[in-house]
């Protein structure tokens, strides 16, 4: 996840994370059971961090933190099983949906362009009197999509993809005038129809797209789909009064929403454990205690028994060996790992006589870089492998190769020199390295920085606050061609796991679409890359995009667009009495919804 306005707070948020992304591996939560093994109900689940969540709306919130959250009151057609199972966590499986559509059930069209899909019966919304969920529901999450005040944060995955999406979606968003007119919205959505997105009946919704799209499904599994109820045309979208009337239709439901202070999540009444396969409603209560920036102090909040799981802080360096060395049963290392950091090159800059734009200068600084030094930073081997790939293991087009091979992964100086040499710089040359003033940023920035010393650069740091450092400075075409940055270490969380080229390939290294904003920040364009990104997106099979996207990664690696540094895995930490702790990948968090807290008088 940054670059797409999700990957943006969710890379920024991981990078101070200091530690990466995803889910698998490891999750299991302490002693994996109550006292007796089996789940128990009752008690309050308390959340401590930083927070200052800043939205909550399920069709534009675009942060990991926010889809943790949404897991306990949003439901999507498709979402993930809490599982200890890499491969099943990554994989949807049926949410709102009553099942998964295939061509033999009729559910997908032989071309691949028309999706079927039941909605589950029995689905409550949290309103007096309870209301059930129906199609119409999803098919208002389309339209609210486009609204002019808080618009999806990946319009990409959809827009152009469901058939007269981009007819609806462009005269409401132009519309300034509606922003803060919620009459004026409701009565667009109600008057205006993309074509492809049409209830059939009540308990049945079909979507019509204009191209194949072998991803689809997972594109409803993302909290943007979620089911919108009538409700929310009462309030701006993305404001604090909208999260204190947010409308629940997952087992719990928002009762105190202080920004920057105080979150409080209650039972939703309305929920039954028969309509919803996925969550359960073990706690009572969950309580979020925001403002405190201190990973230390979360951490030793969380040891103490005082906190129970951290919200968007991470376990400090300086605890990891010693939570290690204890086996310490509340400490979990959560996979799939993810490409975070790595370093990406500014093709548009100036410096050095347009040094960044030499594919051989790009690629001596492949060969520059220790990256077994890189990943003690973030905890070492155990957390962190070597990365010679622009997909990271368990991502769709994933295979095992390198094309700037060093002696076990620290770097040649001297292969880096003679390479410069060969491409004109014998004696080296300056450049500017961008860097986060957070977290581990600035050891990762040293770091490199005395690579690329040792073969002959000189590397000059740009601190830039870690707030900044996305949408106002990376993102900002002005600062790139300007030559502000010739490199930088940003990171990427993908928005899914499994068959998720589309959230990282293409955002990252689609060179047609080069604006404010963007992820490809260096301006990365290939035609042939482009090529096989439109093939990979096209296909109608996973097999079959899988092959495209791995051509896509061998030509990104070819012309050395980035330097992957580590596949790096998440290590977190709960409290003792949290049992049945389940990684969550598409939220980096444990399940909320699927753990349950040991002893009494919780």
């Amino acid at each position: 996840m940054t670059g797409r306005t999700t990957g943006l707070k969710a890379a920024a948020a991981i990078g101070v994370l200091a530690v990466g992304l995803a889910a698998c591996g490891g999750g299991s939560g302490g002693s994996g059971g109550s006292d007796d093994g089996k789940p128990k109900k009752g008690g309050t689940l308390k959340l401590v961090g930083a927070g200052g969540q800043d939205n909550l709306d399920p069709t534009s919130a675009y942060s990991t933190v926010s889809s943790a959250f949404q897991r306990t009151y949003a439901r999507q057609l498709f979402a993930y099983p809490a599982s200890k199972d890499p491969k099943a966590a990554s994989t949807p499986v049926p949410d709102a949906a009553a099942e998964m559509p295939t061509m033999d059930n009729g559910g997908i069209s032989k071309d691949g362009l028309t999706y079927k899909i039941k909605v589950r019966q029995g689905i409550m919304w949290d309103t007096q009197p309870a209301r059930p969920m129906v199609a119409g529901d999803f098919v208002r999450a389309f339209k609210h999509m486009c609204n002019p005040a808080s618009p999806v944060g990946a319009p990409n995955y959809y827009v152009p993809n469901i058939k007269g999406m981009q007819a609806y979606c462009d005269p409401y968003l132009k519309n300034k005038k509606l922003q803060q007119d919620t009459k004026g919205m409701e009565d667009y959505e109600n008057s205006h129809d993309i074509s492809g997105v049409k209830a059939l009946d009540d308990y049945t919704i079909q979507f019509t797209l204009t191209k194949p799209a072998s991803d689809f499904i997972s594109l409803l599994g993302m909290t943007f789909a979620s089911a919108v109820p009538v409700e929310y045309y009462k309030y701006v979208p993305n404001t604090p009064d909208e999260f204190r009337h947010l409308v629940s239709a997952g087992p719990y439901k928002i009762t105190v929403f202080n920004p920057g202070k105080q979150i409080v999540l209650e039972k939703n009444t309305n929920w039954k454990q028969d309509s919803d396969p996925l969550r359960h409603q073990y706690v009572d209560r969950i309580e979020v205690t925001e403002g405190q920036e201190s990973p230390e102090t979360v951490q030793q909040q969380l040891e103490g028994g005082n906190a129970d799981i951290s919200l968007d802080q991470p376990v400090p360096a300086s605890a990891l060996g010693r939570l290690a060395k204890s086996n310490d049963p509340n400490l979990t290392v959560n996979g799939p790992p993810i490409s975070n950091p790595y370093l990406v090159f500014n093709f548009k800059s100036p410096n050095a006589n347009k040094a960044m734009s030499k594919l051989k200068v790009r690629q001596a600084i492949e060969y520059a870089i220790n990256k077994v030094a890189l990943a003690r930073i973030y905890g070492g081997p155990k957390y962190n492998t070597p990365l010679n790939t622009v997909i990271p293991p368990d991502s769709v087009g994933y295979q095992d190769y390198n094309l700037y091979p060093t002696n076990g992964s620290q770097g040649d100086p001297a292969k880096c020199k003679s390479m410069l040499a060969e491409a004109g710089y014998p004696n080296g040359f300056k450049l500017k390295a961008a860097y986060r003033q957070a977290g581990n940023h600035p050891a990762i920035f040293q770091s490199y920085a005395q690579d690329m010393k040792a073969c002959g650069i000189t590397v000059e740091g740009v601190p830039v606050p870690q707030a900044d450092f996305y949408t106002q400075f990376l993102q900002k075409t002005d600062n790139t061609t300007a030559g502000k940055w010739d490199v930088a270490a940003p990171g990427w969380v993908p928005d899914w796991f499994g068959n998720n080229g589309r959230a990282v390939v293409s955002p990252l290294f689609d060179g047609r679409n080069w604006a404010d904003g963007t992820s490809n920040y260096g301006d990365y364009d290939s035609p042939i890359t482009n090529g096989l990104i439109d093939k990979a997106l096209t296909a109608k099979t996973v097999d079959e995009a899988s092959n495209y996207w791995h051509q896509a990664d061998q030509q990104i690696m070819k012309d050395a667009a980035i330097v992957p540094f580590m596949a790096q895995k998440t290590p977190w930490y709960h409290s003792s009495r949290v049992k049945g702790a389940t990684w969550l990948p598409i939220a980096q968090q444990f399940d909320y919804t699927n753990l349950w807290l040991s002893g009494s008088g919780s």
